[in-house]
């Protein structure tokens, strides 16, 4: 049994064959899947398919990219959006220096509204960083230094000792597709011995597909290559890593377990 701990199933790619996209992850050992939101138009689609399908799950927040245009989305917002009974998580939240399709100053604030929503909820913070390991850091000791609250960072690929900061301030490492790409030497190494109590595996589908169908729609489905992948590189089963990582995502996601 394996959870895609975040996948966009309503983007364009997957959401036209919604259905069978799903048929196909739960043929594939998925047994339950996060239908994350980036924006806060998405919200009520997001929590609609969650609502349809059992085994779906959403989030909601606001994408660092998406930051200009969500003055308005608080901390109240946020909270508030986040008592429907399906809404399990808020994210993606968090910086991308990589592009700056938003003020960095506007995703800084954004980021600090979603930590203390997740602070008030006890909800997991679904974090995305990209070139901005050090304000991530430096963000998440300084709200922890307040009061605590469970995070994980997605679709992880940065440095190891990002990882082992990331580890001591209690947050989970989530794998995607992008551990198996020949060139992902690096990532690989920090996979292979990160503590397998603090790992999550997901697709960000429809991204970022695994080999050898990168390049391709990704999909759920995939999120079984991606385990077997890291499974491999740890030197243990593949049914132990899918009970690993669905341990690691019920306990993160105590709302869904509920």
């Amino acid at each position: 049994m394996l959870v895609d701990s975040h996948c966009h199933l309503d983007y364009p790619g997957l959401a036209e064959e919604q259905a069978a996209v799903l048929a196909r992850a739960r043929a594939a050992g998925v047994a339950a899947m996060v239908n994350i939101s980036t924006r806060e138009t998405d919200w009520a689609r997001v929590a609609a398919t969650a609502e349809a399908h059992g085994d779906v799950f959403a989030s909601i927040g606001v994408h660092p990219h998406e930051a200009d245009g969500h003055a308005h989305v608080t901390e109240q917002t946020l909270i508030d959006a986040a008592s429907h009974p399906k809404v399990v998580g808020l994210g993606e939240t968090g910086l991308d220096y990589h592009y700056d399709h938003s003020d960095r100053a506007a995703q800084q604030r954004s980021f600090r509204a979603h930590i203390e929503a997740a602070r008030m909820t006890q909800l997991p913070l679904i974090i995305h960083t990209r070139d901005a390991e050090d304000d991530t850091a430096a963000i998440l000791a300084d709200e922890l230094a307040r009061g605590r609250f469970p995070f994980v960072i997605h679709c992880f690929t940065g440095t190891r000792p990002f990882a082992e900061r990331m580890l001591e301030l209690g947050g989970l490492i989530s794998l995607s597709g992008i551990v198996t790409f020949r060139k992902s030497t690096d990532l690989q190494a920090t996979a292979a011995t990160l503590p397998l109590g603090s790992l999550l595996v997901e697709t960000d589908a429809p991204f970022l597909a695994p080999h050898p169908h990168r390049g391709t729609t990704c999909e759920p489905a995939h999120v079984a290559i991606t385990a077997a992948f890291v499974a491999e590189l740890r030197g243990i089963s593949d049914a132990a890593l899918a009970a690993a990582t669905t341990d690691n995502f019920d306990r993160l996601f105590t709302k869904a377990r509920a």
